[in-house]
């Protein structure tokens, strides 16, 4: 049962399209009885004629939900059907893989293990094996948070423990999140191959569907699971067992109401035609209906004249005549509505839960600022301890970690080096229990992922505890493995007076470390005294080490004055001596960032690897705030909604006042308030379970809207919780802010379920600069703490934006 379910038809009793569109569409009689006699039908066969009659009435003036546009299409590989993912049943790679394969699942040198793995019937799953039994939910991973499928012995993994198993016959899984790769090896290349060709077909369709296809399948398979006979009918008790399955827990007495509206056979049973209805009637969307209402009148359905009224009041860039007839001609399903340029709820309903019509500016998500000014005048992604998957005491390393950062749009990262046995230098957190891996597999890793997201330039941040032998083999692997990538000597012959764009240094990687005898910040102030004779022991630099620091020259920073200042300086400060200079020289140190370049990295004393704040460096211009990229939190959502415009590109333009050398600004000093965020919080849509195995587990949703600037912006407000809904749970409350430094700002939407005992749960959120954020009628798609979607669980909020 791949094919989504078809839910998305509007009572009979509603008009679709004005009088004009509706008289060129006639109803079909029904048939004539086979032996062509006249007897007259009884009243329980009129009843189901008429039903009939109104489903083919449906049919013709609705395309079902979950069709797509053209334009949405052409990146989807040709075979797959338009209208769900129902067709690929019939492809023979994912026929393999609802059937089922057979594959080792390889750990380590001595964890070799065969497991079942199985495409479900959603085409959104794999289910697996597991040796003990688990919950059901952690025998199933998504198949939209599948990051990447490489083939052969393309993983850490593989290419240290998959030597007994041919490279065709290996693929690797990667996932989005903290979730650990799946290395894999079948009995034979043509099964490997049969499920990396089934995996990006399924990906590439789940990519294109529309939210609205993505809620069809969503519902669908929950519908399938409470189905508990497999009849496709439902019982009450299913009914009730569905509700709480998509997070509704409605009172016993409403839910039979509807549920006998909905049984028009009167046999305690909703079949396939009354389930539709049921959750039609669960599905409505009263609040959208109500604004297209507002704008549509009496006929119901929007000219391109009314359209362009609802856009000018979203106060939507560009709101033309023709821009309205685009959007009706791209999100419109019915085609006689479309023929005459009218929208129709539903359309309606398909714009403003597409990105066009989300609260993220869809001209954003591309490349759009200046890529063309120095590299001290962008924010850079920056990740500390980029080498662990978890913490920095006792976890595990790995080129893995590297490979996922670059994924997450990370520009700087750092490598811990040390001496290694055999004259390898190797990587790891020193003087602990993190293992090691060694520094060449990391360059490799660089050289392979280091631009698969971003084009723009890379940087490793070295810190150098080697000797001089094992210093030069560094440098030997950094020119060898990375070859023209590397940069190895300025653009010009000349000192350069400001530093290299991101333009200029297109596909390159420079080197940030020290220059013979210079002296560099230490990187753990609460270092242990061993630690810091080693790092007096290891001030001497290798010649061939020092001359790949050209752009990126670690110095200790001793002073804040102008004079003084190299472009190709780069001091690394702890979030503690970086919080003092903000405090005390605040001034003094922006106008040190609009020149050159400053790191600030985690205190040492932070030994699960958790986060700082990284807005307050960004509030004074510092561009490497380096985060520990393993460690959910809001840290890691602030990082991510920071860097989510400009295509992830890892670089992000600072606002004027960060960039001019003689600025005045102060972030502990911004001025008066310049701008007004209003948020009206309306409604929420499927948000998901907390507890998938308890099904009376309800959540009590509450919406936060968080600010994060400079200190005199910073703020949170929030909601009442609703009480046992997770499904369409309503608010309509409006939370106000000033702010004094919008450019500055990052706004995040929080849902949490509310506890009167303990701390509130995490449900999902959504971060991403104010001045990104569009105004109007807009949906939050919200995202998992690892940063997955959790589609189709979104926020519907109005936002107004008035600047003074």
């Amino acid at each position: 049962m791949l094919c989504g379910w078809r839910s998305s038809r509007r009572r009979p009793e509603e008009p679709l399209v004005s009088a004009q569109v509706a008289a060129s569409v006639a109803l079909s009689s029904p048939p004539a009885p086979p032996d062509g006699s006249t007897k007259r039908p009884g009243l329980r066969a009129l009843k189901k004629m008429a039903e009939r009659a109104m489903v083919e009435r449906d049919r013709e003036l609705r395309s079902i939900w979950g069709q797509i546009k053209e334009v949405f299409v052409e990146a989807v590989v040709s075979e797959l059907d338009l209208e769900g993912l129902g067709c690929l049943t019939e492809d023979e790679d994912v026929r393999a893989m609802m059937r089922g394969s057979r594959f080792c699942k390889i750990r380590s040198r001595t964890w070799q293990k065969e497991r079942l793995y199985r495409l479900q019937e959603d085409g959104m799953s794999v289910w697996f094996q597991r040796r003990i039994p688990h919950p059901p939910s952690q025998h199933i991973f998504s198949v939209q948070h599948i990051e990447a499928v490489r083939e052969g012995h393309q993983s850490e993994g593989l290419r240290r423990f998959g030597g007994a198993f041919a490279p065709a016959c290996c693929f690797t899984i990667t996932f989005k999140g903290r979730r650990k790769n799946l290395d894999l090896a079948a009995p034979t290349a043509e099964e490997a191959q049969r499920w990396v060709r089934g995996l990006a077909k399924l990906r590439a369709r789940i990519d294109a569907m529309s939210q609205r296809e993505r809620l069809d399948h969503w519902i669908h398979s929950y519908l399938h699971r409470a189905d508990s006979d497999q009849d496709s009918k439902m019982s009450f008790k299913e009914i009730k067992s569905l509700l709480r399955m998509v997070n509704v827990d409605m009172n016993d007495m409403y839910a039979y109401r509807l549920f006998k509206e909905c049984d028009h056979s009167n046999n305690e049973r909703l079949e396939e035609a009354e389930v539709e209805e049921f959750l039609r009637r669960l599905l409505k969307r009263p609040e959208l209906e109500e604004i297209f209402h507002r704008y549509s009148g009496e006929d119901r359905v929007l000219s391109a004249s009314e359209l362009l009224e609802f856009l000018e009041d979203q106060a939507e860039d560009g709101a033309t005549l023709a821009h309205a007839r685009q959007l009706i001609q791209t999100y419109e399903l019915n085609e006689t509505a479309k023929q005459h340029e009218l929208m129709t709820l539903d359309g309606f309903m398909m714009y403003l839960l597409s990105p066009e019509g989300a609260a993220l500016d869809p001209a954003h998500t591309c490349v759009f600022q200046d890529m063309g000014q120095p590299l001290a005048h962008y924010f850079i992604s920056s990740s500390h301890n980029t080498y662990l998957t978890d913490s920095q005491i006792g976890g595990p390393s790995s080129t893995e970690a590297y490979v996922r950062a670059f994924a997450q749009g990370c520009r700087c990262v750092e490598l811990d080096c040390w001496e290694g046995p055999g004259g390898e230098p190797v990587i790891y957190h020193g003087h602990t229990f993190t293992s090691k891996i060694l520094f060449r597999d990391v360059v490799q890793a660089v050289r392979d992922h280091a631009f698969t997201l971003s084009p723009y330039p890379v940087i490793l941040s070295l810190e150098n505890h080697c000797g001089l032998e094992q210093q030069a083999a560094m440098a030997h692997h950094l020119r060898t493995i990375l070859g023209d990538m590397l940069v190895t000597q300025a653009l010009d012959s000349q000192t350069p007076e400001e530093l290299p764009s991101p333009e200029q240094l297109k596909g390159r990687v420079l080197v940030k470390g020290k220059k013979d005898q210079e002296e560099e910040e230490g990187e753990e102030e609460e270092e242990e005294e061993a630690e810091a004779a080693e790092r007096r022991r290891a001030k001497q630099v290798s010649p061939e080490l020092s001359a790949l620091a050209v752009y990126c020259c670690a110095t200790r920073l001793r002073g804040l004055r102008p004079t003084r200042a190299q472009p190709c300086q780069v001091s690394s400060l702890s979030e503690r001596k970086a919080k003092k200079l903000i405090r005390e020289a605040g001034n003094s140190f922006v106008k040190h960032n609009a020149r050159q370049l400053t790191r600030i990295y985690p205190l040492g004393l932070r030994m699960n690897s958790a986060n700082y704040s990284p807005q307050e460096m960004w509030n004074s211009g510092c561009q490497l705030v380096a985060l520990n990229f393993q460690t959910p939190g809001y840290e890691m959502d602030l990082n991510a909604g920071r860097f989510l415009v400009n295509g992830q590109c890892g670089y992000i333009l600072k606002p004027a006042c960060l960039r001019q050398p003689d600025t005045t600004f102060d972030p502990e000093c911004p001025g008066p308030p310049r701008t007004a965020l209003t948020i009206q919080v309306l409604t929420a849509q499927q948000l998901p379970k907390l507890n998938a195995e308890k099904q009376s587990s309800i959540v009590d949703p509450l919406v936060r809207v968080e600010i994060h600037g400079v200190p005199a912006d910073c703020a949170r407000k929030e909601t009442d919780y609703v009480l046992n809904n997770g499904f369409n749970p309503r608010w309509g409350q409006t939370l106000r802010f000033q702010l004094r430094a919008p450019e500055l700002v990052l706004v995040r939407f929080v849902v949490e379920d509310y506890d009167t005992t303990s701390p509130n749960d995490f449900v999902g959120q959504f971060t991403l600069p104010l001045n990104s954020l569009r105004q109007g009628y807009r949906h939050i798609h919200l995202l998992s703490k690892d940063g997955a979607s959790l589609s189709p669980a979104t926020l519907f909020v109005h936002i107004r934006i008035e600047c003074s």
